[in-house]
């Protein structure tokens, strides 16, 4: 048995904390995988304000030198940052990963189709918040490139088309089973409703994916972990 799970079992106190903002895209993805893994109760959330840029303060950096949401602090004073590599560290803590592939096809291609999502959909979506639309506000956006954020929009359109040909063939992103690529794809369509950017009406099979996907426990009720946001993003 792995030194984390034991310290797991000998505590009844959260033994990780995760730094995040309720409502965010890219915390949403830990969220769900850490419901996915029924690992809620081993956690306790700290916001960090995205509207007041606290992310980008000099308390945070020492945390996370990118300046990026989510974060999980272990009880030894670890930090992981990435969305991926946070997932995959709470996959394996029960030694029975379900979100990141048990065998090598599987990982292959999970981390193929998630690392795709993040590239044509979640960042691109991302590009644009920040660049083409107020953002976070002066304060936070700095510098603001509105052509370059209007491209990304269009980028995420062409993903969604790209995430629709793929669902029309198979039930999840990856395969036959749901998995860290479709929470990816998730946490993107997430923040298109954040920024008013609606799923094209012709990507029906997407539409019908997200549909089934917010029935999701994990999914349905990742804000309600902590205390609500006071604003959304």
């Amino acid at each position: 048995m792995s030194s984390d799970i034991s310290n797991f079992e000998a505590t009844s106190q959260p033994a990780m904390t995760i730094h995040d903002w309720p409502t965010g895209p890219y915390p949403a993805r830990v969220r769900i995988a850490l419901a996915e893994k029924n690992l809620q109760s081993r956690v306790q959330f700290e916001s960090v304000n995205l509207w007041k840029g606290e992310h980008k303060k000099a308390e945070f950096l020492a945390k996370n030198y990118s300046g990026t949401l989510p974060v999980l602090e272990l009880d030894d004073g670890t930090f992981i940052a990435e969305c991926t590599a946070i997932t995959e560290y709470l996959d394996a803590l029960d030694g029975a990963p379900t979100l990141t592939g048990r065998t090598p096809r599987e990982k292959g291609l999970i981390h193929m189709m998630s690392k795709r999502a993040e590239l044509e959909l979640l960042d691109a979506i991302s590009v644009y918040f920040h660049h083409a639309t107020p953002g976070l506000g002066p304060d936070v956006e700095i510098y603001q490139n509105a052509e370059w954020g209007f491209r990304q929009r269009d980028k995420a359109l062409k993903g969604m088309h790209y995430f629709d040909a793929i669902l029309k063939r198979q039930p999840f992103v990856a395969g036959e089973a749901f998995s860290m690529a479709d929470i990816t794809v998730i946490g993107g369509l997430i923040f298109a409703g954040l920024v008013e950017l609606p799923v094209p009406a012709e990507c029906e099979a997407l539409h019908a994916w997200y549909a089934r996907m917010q029935e999701r426990p994990s999914v349905k009720n990742r804000v309600t972990m902590s205390e609500p946001a006071e604003a959304s993003v």
